[in-house]
């Protein structure tokens, strides 16, 4: 590989931009730094390496979006930090040729960041960020740095600017999080599911219940369904959506996770934006067709079977209270058709349950000169920049803490080189990457500048 472009960060020199959290998309903006010349840059994160959803990782599990939204390439497709290259570096091009995959394993996804974020000098991991500070005579961020392994001290780096991708944490409705704190090993969040699946059978579980119907939630359901030959589990899938919905991957709705959507959605009022992400929630939480026929397969050979435990699936339904009775689970079912409520008798329950943006606790020495909206989310701006006190001229950005504000692109792995492109134009004050003109066909807002070719 050549030498990366990316200026040697003295520590006495402030940084240009730090940031903070070494996920997906923080990653991709390291990879972009890497080739800006004169730019101090730093990335930490408190983990000792780079680890994507370790507990989903199911070894015959796809990415949902194909490999050209990897680190960089629909920005920089030259760069050497693409999955090609990386396919380059580990000699699988023609083998990857040859299996015509449009959508890699996500196993392999996982494998190339973590081959990009062991080779960017820029990526520092077992450094915890654990505070933010301003400073108003240099109007600099001051980050506190907290080794992770080790008797070492904190220490502390000024930056000019500073991205924030802290990513979204487990979420559990409230009877499930309440039986999770006490009864962690039968109840608990699908993030986690692989570490803890192989231990319920020895507990004794001879019924489990899968809550949720995104794709994690199917994933774990088919897991589970492979294994009841094993297990001798009786298994119920529950959702409280109206049914197992597949994700909408068809070529004109995909076009509302481009940057042409991200800036029309921007512009509306808050309260359309809100009602948007609720009703678009098939563009990002439903389930891909290709994991549907599996479990169908499954369950017609579970038919085909006639003797293996019983299996429901229960649309409509959602958990409004959860107890523990007799050493299993009684949760309180409620139909959203019937409106009939009955009880679930289980013993051991994996909630997938989604993910939810976090306020980091380092925000806390700042949090007053920060704009939040009327729910308490950053106030942010087209180009991802948090807006902040007036007399605060320190960049702070956000990445994939914008669904309120930039719509279901945010979340999806096609934006993360332009979103990275963006904020690294916004720091250097200049274009350093060109960003696409025309990215979708529609025309989101019948009243644009039909000449407008931002679109």
């Amino acid at each position: 590989m050549a030498p990366h472009h990316t200026t040697p960060t003295d520590p006495a020199r402030p940084l240009d931009l730090a940031a903070v959290g070494i996920g997906p998309f923080n990653l991709a903006l390291s990879a972009l730094a890497d080739e800006v010349p004169d730019l101090a840059y730093a990335a930490y994160d408190r983990r000792p390496a780079f680890d994507w959803h370790p507990g989903l990782m199911f070894d015959w599990a796809s990415l949902q979006v194909n490999f050209l939204a990897d680190l960089v390439s629909l920005i920089r497709p030259t760069s050497r930090w693409s999955f090609l290259n990386y396919l380059v570096e580990h000699d699988r091009m023609y083998p990857f040729y040859i299996a015509e995959r449009f959508h890699m394993p996500r196993r392999e996804y996982a494998d190339y960041c973590a081959w990009a974020a062991a080779s960017l000098p820029t990526c520092h991991f077992g450094t915890d960020v654990t505070e933010l500070h301003w400073d108003a005579e240099r109007d600099l961020w001051r980050l506190v740095l907290r080794p992770t392994t080790g008797d070492g001290a904190p220490t502390t780096r000024l930056a000019r600017n500073v991205v924030l991708g802290v990513g979204t944490e487990p979420t559990l409705p409230a009877p499930l999080r309440t039986l999770a704190d006490g009864h962690p090993d039968r109840v608990f969040h699908s993030g986690d599911h692989l570490r803890r699946v192989d231990r319920l059978a020895a507990q004794g579980v001879r019924h489990l219940t899968v809550v949720g119907s995104g794709q994690s939630g199917a994933e774990v359901f088919l897991d589970v369904l492979r294994r009841q030959r094993q297990t001798g589990w009786e298994i119920t899938w529950l959702t409280r959506s109206w049914g197992f919905a597949p994700l909408d991957y068809t070529k004109l709705v995909l076009e509302y996770t481009t940057p042409a959507y991200m800036r029309y959605f921007h512009s509306l009022p808050a309260r359309v934006r809100d009602r948007l992400v609720a009703e678009q929630w098939q563009l990002y939480k439903g389930i891909d067709s290709e994991t549907i026929d599996l479990i169908h397969s499954e369950l017609y050979d579970h038919l085909l079977d006639g003797d293996r435990p019983a299996v429901r699936l229960l649309p409509a339904t959602a958990v409004r209270h959860a107890e523990p009775v007799d050493g299993r689970y009684r949760l309180g079912l409620h139909h959203a058709d019937t409106g009939r409520d009955t009880t679930l008798d289980t013993d051991a329950v994996v909630a997938a349950t989604g993910y939810t943006a976090r306020r980091p606790a380092l925000l806390g020495p700042v949090e007053h000169l920060i704009a939040w909206d009327g729910q308490g989310r950053y106030d942010v701006t087209p180009d991802h920049r948090v807006r902040t006190a007036p007399q605060v001229g320190a960049g702070l950005y956000v990445q994939n803490a914008e669904l309120h504000t930039h719509g279901v692109a945010a979340p999806d792995l096609g934006i993360g080189a332009y979103r990275g492109a963006v904020i690294l134009n916004a720091v250097t004050g200049r274009e350093t990457f060109r960003l696409p003109r025309r990215t979708g066909f529609q025309t989101f807002d019948p009243a644009a500048d039909p000449t407008d070719t931002t679109a």
